[in-house]
């Protein structure tokens, strides 16, 4: 075992073509960790597909399979059929991922349908709240008030007017044994989620935090430590979804410890907009009691094992 608990054994390589910071690419290693050797990979068009496989070169040490934006989660429901009829299920892991465009979006219907069937196999969205890919562009994984190039901020505009799609509950809705919300600022908590989703049988789901100093103009050398901002203001609460039960993370417990989520906010470009030329005092105590109500309800279900 190397730093921080993890296996040694690296499953994505050096050398890919990723922006400086990016935390998606560190996602990557800690989901090729957990899948370890014996897993296929399924992955959908994203940023991650783009800088990892320039032809004729690949990052990918496991098999790695590239599908459109929409189908990843179709895709490994075959590959996980073709595992089962050869008596190869319990053997070899099946492991789909994609951006939160193709999560949240464009191949929810995908996912929705494998979900609802029971299908065996672990989703991971590696989540950076917009379509980096193709542009910046909104998604609904966005943040309300982050300003996108299809939500810009501006003298008539606050940025995103939407609310951040709640994907866990969704997904938790259709039946699935476990789910879990991480974030790349906690590696030895998402590590272990990861591994206990793909440990768990039938559709499972990690909605993996990472995030994008491009996209949302950070300083590229902190992005760990937005992410871990993140999570301590209460933007991204960490908890799982055992059996329906909701469990939350040491991190997300108490409601009263937040940092104020202004510490957060500031240090992205994507939301300079609420605190210049003038500070947008109502938005920002919105974003605030939304997230201590969030916190809050969170582990009040937790609380009734609910």
């Amino acid at each position: 075992m190397a730093i921080m608990g993890l296996p040694e054994e690296e499953y994505f390589s050096c050398g890919h073509r990723a922006c400086a910071g990016c935390a998606c690419a560190t996602a990557m290693r800690w989901i090729t960790k957990a899948a370890g050797k014996n897993s296929i990979l399924v992955e959908s068009t994203g940023c991650i597909e783009v800088v990892s496989t320039p032809y004729p070169e690949t990052a990918w040490k496991l098999p790695w399979i590239h599908g459109a934006f929409e189908n990843p989660a179709a895709i490994a429901s075959g590959v996980s059929a073709a595992l089962k009829s050869r008596g190869l299920a319990n053997e070899i892991k099946v492991v789909a991922f994609g951006g939160d465009g193709s999560t949240y979006d464009i191949g929810f219907g995908h996912i929705s349908g494998a979900f609802e069937r029971g299908e065996d196999f672990t989703y991971v969205c590696y989540d950076n709240e917009a379509y980096m890919n193709t542009g910046i562009q909104r998604s609904g994984a966005t943040p309300f008030g982050a300003s996108t190039t299809t939500s810009p901020a501006g003298k008539e505009s606050i940025g995103k007017i939407e609310w951040k799609k709640d994907i866990m509950h969704i997904l938790a809705a259709h039946g699935s044994p476990y789910l879990a919300s991480a974030s790349v600022g906690y590696p030895a908590d998402a590590f272990r989620k990861l591994k206990k989703a793909m440990e768990t049988k039938g559709p499972t789901f990690v909605n993996l935090f990472a995030s994008c100093p491009t996209g949302w103009r950070a300083d590229p050398a902190k992005s760990i430590e937005v992410a871990k901002l993140a999570v301590e203001t209460g933007a991204i609460p960490l908890y799982e979804i055992i059996d329906g039960k909701h469990v939350m993370s040491t991190q997300s417990k108490d409601a009263s410890k937040l940092k104020p989520i202004e510490d957060y906010l500031k240090v992205q470009g994507r939301y300079s907009h609420l605190f210049k030329p003038v500070r947008r005092e109502k938005e920002l105590a919105m974003i605030q009691e939304r997230v201590k109500q969030n916190i809050q309800r969170l582990n009040e279900l937790s609380a009734k094992g609910f």
